[in-house]
C-alpha cells in the first residue's frame, strides 16, 4: 500500500507531461508552414518556455510565494549542461527537421520511440529495475507505431523519419540525465534549460541566415513552447521523482500515440 501511494502521483504527472508535449507537435507543424526555418522554430519554442517559466518563477517571489523546492546546486550544473545539449539543442532541431517532410500524425507515432529509448538507457546504463513485460509491451507498441507511420514506397521511411528517431534518442538520453536533477526545483530546471537552449538555437539560426517571423507568429511559438516544452518538462521532472526514468517513459506511451494530429 505504501509503495502504491508513492508511485501513484508520478503516473498522472508523466501522462500529463506527454499529452502536453504530444499536443504541441501539430502546432509546430503549422508554424513550420509559415516559412520558419526548423532551427529558428526550435529556438523560439524553447525561448518561449524559458520566458514563460521565468514569469512564474520571479512572479511567485514578487508576491511572497516562496517555493518549497530545493534550488540547483553547483554539482548539478554539469548534468544540466548535458541535459540542455541533448534535449534542448540536438533533440528539438532534429524534430523540427523531421517535421518539414513527415506528417505530424506519423511523427506522433514515431515519438513513442523516445519512451522505449528512455527505458532501455535506464535499464542498461543506470540499472533501474525494469519489468521485462514492460519492455516487451513497449516494443510491441513501438512496432505498431512504425507500421502505422510507414508512408509506403521506397522513400516511405526517409530522412525525415530518421531525424525524428534521432530526436527521440537525444531525448531518451536527456530524460535519464534529468533524473539526476529531479530533486531540485523543476521550474528552475525548465527555466534555465529553456532560456539557454532557446538563445543558443536562435543565435545559430540567425547566424545561418534565418529571419524572424511576424510578431503574431512569434507569440504563437512562445505559447506552444511554454505549454508543450516548459510546463511539460516541469511535470516530467515531478513524475521522475516518483517513478524513475524507465517507468516515467512507459507512462508517456499511451497519450502520445492516442492524440489525433493534423496532417
Amino acid at each position: 500500500m505504501r509503495r502504491s501511494l508513492l508511485v501513484w502521483p508520478g503516473a498522472p504527472l508523466a501522462i500529463a507531461s506527454a499529452a502536453l508535449f504530444g499536443a504541441s507537435t501539430p502546432f509546430a507543424k503549422l508554424l513550420l508552414g509559415d516559412g520558419i526555418s526548423p532551427w529558428l522554430l526550435a529556438g523560439l519554442l524553447y525561448l518561449g518556455s524559458g520566458l514563460g517559466l521565468a514569469i512564474i518563477h520571479f512572479g511567485r517571489h514578487a508576491f511572497g510565494l516562496a517555493s518549497a523546492e530545493a534550488p540547483l546546486r553547483p554539482a548539478d550544473l554539469r548534468w544540466l549542461a548535458l541535459v540542455i545539449l541533448s534535449g534542448g539543442v540536438i533533440g528539438p532541431v532534429l524534430l523540427m527537421v523531421g517535421l518539414t517532410t513527415t506528417p505530424a500524425s506519423s511523427t506522433a507515432l514515431l515519438l513513442n520511440l523516445e519512451s522505449l529509448v528512455t527505458m532501455m538507457i535506464a535499464w542498461l546504463a543506470f540499472r533501474e529495475n525494469v519489468d521485462r513485460r514492460l519492455l516487451v509491451g513497449a516494443a510491441a507498441i513501438l512496432g505498431g507505431a512504425v507500421l502505422l507511420s510507414w508512408q509506403g514506397g521506397p522513400t516511405g521511411f526517409g530522412l525525415g523519419a530518421i531525424a525524428i528517431i534521432g530526436a527521440c534518442i537525444a531525448w531518451g538520453i536527456d530524460n535519464n540525465l534529468t533524473r539526476k536533477l529531479s530533486a531540485a526545483d523543476p521550474v528552475q530546471i525548465a527555466l534555465i534549460k529553456g532560456l539557454v537552449a532557446g538563445v543558443v538555437n536562435l543565435a545559430l539560426a540567425l547566424m545561418n541566415g534565418a529571419h524572424l517571423p511576424a510578431i503574431t507568429v512569434l507569440g504563437d511559438a512562445a505559447l506552444v513552447g511554454f505549454l508543450g516544452y516548459g510546463i511539460s518538462l516541469v511535470l516530467f521532472v515531478l513524475g521522475l521523482r516518483h517513478l524513475g526514468a524507465a517507468r516515467t517513459g512507459a507512462s508517456s506511451l499511451r497519450p502520445r500515440s492516442s492524440v489525433r494530429f493534423l496532417r
